[in-house]
């Protein structure tokens, strides 16, 4: 038995909550995965894990060997990156997820400088806009738009969204250009519904000028839970759109959207980058986080306070 493999796939178990989850991320057959943790039992004499047909749970024994193997896996990790040259050149593969506009328009364009400073790094980029679980999908963290809801999260606040309304000059032309925000609840005015990933449901958006607030729901036709289709739908003229800076400014330029209510305010969208308080924080993943953080100061600068760890995002 090699000792590493088994707290490695000892490790993936307790994070994934399951031998097959565990396997895939570690790309092992379950078998396997399962051999290496009943070694490793039988070396420690102790039970490490509970299991039954619907689901795996650590034992008390199990949780504080975890702690103890979380340690050693950062050791080894810091030990590979403090060789020579290795800690200004981190190497290895790095699973994220990144909403699927943020990716298209600021993080995938940006890549190739991201590559030409850190050629070893492996980047696996899930694009999204859909929940993601970081622990059992091993993913190494998430990049997310809104106030976070799970508190068992850590995360870096990396930007603020400011957000405003827009319509393509087609809808306009049909339902006429409303002056009062109010005017998008009456029956001629349509909005392009965002299905939220928390909820899969739209919801009311708060705006606010001197002292005057409220929220717009709106009448949609069309809703959808892709950040990309929501803004196609917007372009072709389906209903008003509530959206960041960063993505709608390429299109009023061109004429493609125009914004509406620009005396009134939009509180910002805070932009985070999540992923679990438990596992080390390598080297690649820092520098990854760092390099969000360098382009969304360009696009996105933070306005209010940090954030390091909150209560998550979709």
């Amino acid at each position: 038995m090699d000792r590493f493999d088994a707290m490695q796939a000892f490790a993936r178990v307790v994070e994934a909550g399951s031998f097959t989850k565990a396997a895939e991320t570690l790309h092992m057959s379950k078998t396997s995965v399962t051999q290496l943790v009943q070694q490793l039992e039988a070396r420690l004499r102790v039970r490490l894990l509970n299991r039954t047909t619907r689901q795996v749970k650590v034992t008390a024994d199990g949780a504080a060997y975890y702690e103890r193997v979380l340690r050693v896996l950062a050791d080894v990790d810091d030990a590979e990156t403090s060789l020579s040259g290795a800690s200004a050149l981190p190497r290895g593969r790095l699973r994220v997820d990144v909403p699927s506009p943020l990716a298209r328009m600021i993080l995938v364009p940006a890549l190739p400088a991201f590559h030409a400073r850190y050629p070893e790094i492996q980047l696996d980029m899930g694009v999204s806009d859909r929940m993601v679980d970081v622990i059992g999908d091993n993913v190494d963290c998430v990049v997310r738009g809104g106030e976070l809801t799970d508190p068992s999260l850590a995360a870096r606040k990396v930007g603020d969204l400011q957000l405003g309304v827009y319509a393509a000059p087609d809808y306009l032309a049909r339902a006429g250009t409303p002056a009062h925000p109010q005017e998008l609840e009456d029956t001629h005015h349509r909005i392009v519904g965002f299905l939220w990933a928390r909820t899969g449901k739209a919801f009311p958006y708060a705006m606010h000028k001197g002292g005057e607030s409220l929220k717009v729901q709106g009448r949609h036709l069309f809703a959808f839970d892709d950040g990309n289709a929501y803004l196609a739908a917007g372009l072709a003229g389906l209903g008003v759109l509530w959206l960041p800076d960063y993505m709608a400014r390429e299109h009023v330029l061109r004429g493609e959207l125009r914004p509406l209510f620009g005396d009134w305010h939009l509180d910002p969208m805070p932009l985070y980058v999540a992923f679990p308080p438990n596992r080390h924080v390598s080297a690649k993943l820092r520098v990854f986080i760092e390099w969000v953080a360098e382009l969304m100061a360009q696009h996105a600068p933070v306005t209010g306070p940090h954030a390091g760890k909150t209560p998550a995002p979709r």
